[in-house]
């Protein structure tokens, strides 16, 4: 399977390239390419070094190296680092005293042999999906300087998508990882509410926080996801489970049965985004079109949710420190607080419903395929977009087709479709791979399959010294899949 990430920790295994070497070309590119993104907030070149030669001396002395031994990767700035600032986006966190420790999934992966770089640039607080933070600077995205990334987690796909870095960690409450992964035309995932420890992270909204990582191919999204797994203590809404390895079932011929979320996921789609999920349905054979009742009503639960408890959190520094929040999410952090709530608890019923019907999907299907955002990126700036007839506000908006899966904490795969058409030909956007809970392993493997037939790709903005695949000028159809498989009787599911 072709995967940048294990491609470069083959290589350091096998003497090839050195972990040191990788790392200094990743810190060139980094200096020479994110002026144009601005996706670093802060570059840990002193850490990376270390790292790095430790992998270097491991070598030398014979040991067997971890899988992802070498392989450089960043983290969202809400990611606690040993040694350094936790800001997530915010100016009201620049004075508080570095992190003791790394998060749980920062250890992780150090355990897992990758070499870590630096901090992700992000919407403050994780309220918001475009990353015009007005703090540290917009993050532009690679493949047009003059429009969004997306967001929360902007740094962490706009770093991916201009090749600084194969891998990143993001996180995700009503689409922060999905919604980027979008527009920069990246592989990420969110798994399952509960599956990864959110230990060391700064939070958003509990109910509804996911962590995850963005990847340049759909196998290193699988390679990185089972460094992370594992449950921990630390954390009261992580399931106690072990992990469930999903990269050796990426070359799995099990069949798959797919279908096309339509309804409210099809109103809320402009073309690009249709002709997305077109070109997905036609390459995993997914002829059915089916509704999940309730959609608009889960997410409406989720904005709810996201005020009630985002604003709860941050009420006591915004009397003390109203001015050090930005426009853009201190008001809506104030009103949030004022939830009754009775509407926090009418929202969580509506949850309770959606997921129900969600299940009986599953019942029936593996994977269910939507468009992850409504329109490619916008310009940077832009107030107002026009959809379905309506003018809407553009940042909000972009949360549209995830915020009703978030809430139901399914996991999902974005995958990186290149629709080419209109105005916006040369930009990407993304389709969610939805399926059951605790079921990873299908939404990669649908991603895995679309890139096999070049409908899905990681395109290049310039040469690097990561050596990406590139994606085929004339994708083809993989044969269909018509038999389906049984349910696993085993299925866990959450319950939100």
């Amino acid at each position: 399977m072709n995967s940048v990430a294990l491609g470069l920790a083959r290589q350091i295994r096998d003497g090839e390239r050195s972990a040191s070497a990788v790392l200094e070309a990743t810190l060139a590119r980094i200096r020479e390419a994110d002026p144009r993104y601005h996706c670093f907030t802060s570059v840990t070149e002193t850490r990376a070094r270390q790292e790095a030669a430790a992998i270097d001396a491991r070598r030398a002395r014979g040991e067997v190296l971890p899988p992802l031994a070498g392989v450089p990767y960043a983290v969202k700035n809400l990611f606690d680092t040993a040694d350094e600032v936790t800001l997530a986006g915010g100016r009201v966190n620049a004075a508080n005293p570095p992190a003791r420790r790394d998060a749980v999934l920062v250890a992780r992966l150090r355990e897992a042999g990758a070499v870590l770089v630096g901090a992700l640039n992000m919407d403050e607080h994780a309220y918001g999906f475009t990353t015009e933070n007005s703090h540290y600077g917009a993050c532009r995205n690679p493949h047009d300087t003059a429009r969004i990334a997306g967001g929360s987690s902007g740094g962490s796909a706009a770093a991916v998508a201009g090749d600084l870095v194969p891998l990143t960690l993001g996180s995700d409450t009503n689409g922060s990882i999905r919604v980027p992964a979008s527009l920069c035309g990246v592989f990420g995932l969110k798994p399952t509410f509960g599956r990864l420890p959110r230990t060391g992270s700064f939070p958003f909204v509990g109910s509804l926080d996911h962590l995850g990582p963005f990847a340049a191919d759909a196998t290193s999204l699988a390679a990185v996801y089972d460094a992370l797994q594992g449950p921990d203590a630390g954390d009261g809404a992580c399931a106690q489970y072990p992990a469930e390895p999903t990269l050796a079932a990426l070359a799995s011929d099990r069949p798959l049965r797919v279908a096309v979320l339509g309804g409210y996921f099809t109103h809320w789609a402009g073309p690009e985004a249709r002709q997305a999920v077109q070109l997905a349905a036609r390459a995993l054979d997914a002829a059915d079109i089916v509704e999940l009742a309730g959609a608009q009503q889960a997410r409406a639960a989720a904005f709810v949710i996201t005020a009630a408890e985002g604003g709860a959190l941050h009420r006591r520094r915004l009397v003390t420190h109203y001015d050090y929040y930005e426009p853009y999410s201190r008001d809506r952090l104030v009103a949030g607080s004022l939830v009754p709530a009775a509407w926090v608890q009418q929202a969580q019923r509506v949850r309770h419903r959606v997921y129900r019907d969600a299940l009986a999907l599953f019942a029936r299907y593996d994977v269910l395929i939507a468009p992850a955002t409504p329109v490619p990126a916008t310009p940077i700036g832009a107030q107002d977009l026009m959809l379905a007839g309506q003018c809407l506000p553009a940042r909000a908006s972009m949360g549209l087709l995830t915020q009703p899966i978030s809430c139901l904490g399914l996991p999902v795969c974005a995958a990186p479709i290149w629709p080419g058409i209109g105005a916006d030909a040369h930009l990407p956007l993304g389709v969610q791979l939805i399926a059951a809970p605790w079921r990873e392993s299908d939404c990669l493997l649908a991603a895995r399959r679309l890139e096999r037939a070049g409908v899905a790709a990681v395109r290049q903005v310039m040469p690097t010294p990561f050596l990406r695949p590139q994606a085929p000028s004339n994708p083809a159809t993989p044969p269909a899949e018509s038999h389906p498989r049984a349910p696993d009787a085993r299925r866990r599911h959450w319950r939100p």
